[in-house]
């Protein structure tokens, strides 16, 4: 079953793959989200190529062009200390939003 991400995730799922795993090129970063969730998401140029060129405008990345495995051009993300500083504070947001969540289904039962 495919999952959507909603509205606002898929910055910091980026910045913390970027964290965990140093500079990535938008494929690799896809390709590890599709991972971890284990093929849930389903990332798509049209989703994961805007959400780059937005972290890095808010200057939470810097790019920067390198070979990959296959010995191909691509562009390499980068975290910055304000992407660390982003991802810190986006994830105390997002686990809040969760928490608060959590609670909301729990009064169903």
């Amino acid at each position: 079953m495919s999952i959507q991400v909603l509205q606002g995730t898929l910055d910091l799922m980026i910045l913390r793959t970027l964290a965990t795993m140093g500079p990535q090129h938008a494929y690799g970063i896809a390709s590890r989200l599709q991972q971890v969730s284990e093929y849930a998401l389903n990332l798509n140029q049209g989703t994961i190529y805007p959400a780059l060129v937005r972290i890095e405008q808010h200057g939470w990345t810097r790019s920067s062009w390198g070979k990959t495995e296959n010995n191909r051009e691509a562009k390499y993300y980068t975290i910055t200390k304000a992407g660390l500083k982003a991802l810190e504070e986006e994830t105390e947001r997002w686990r809040q939003m969760a928490s608060v969540v959590e609670k909301l289904l729990a009064e169903e039962q």
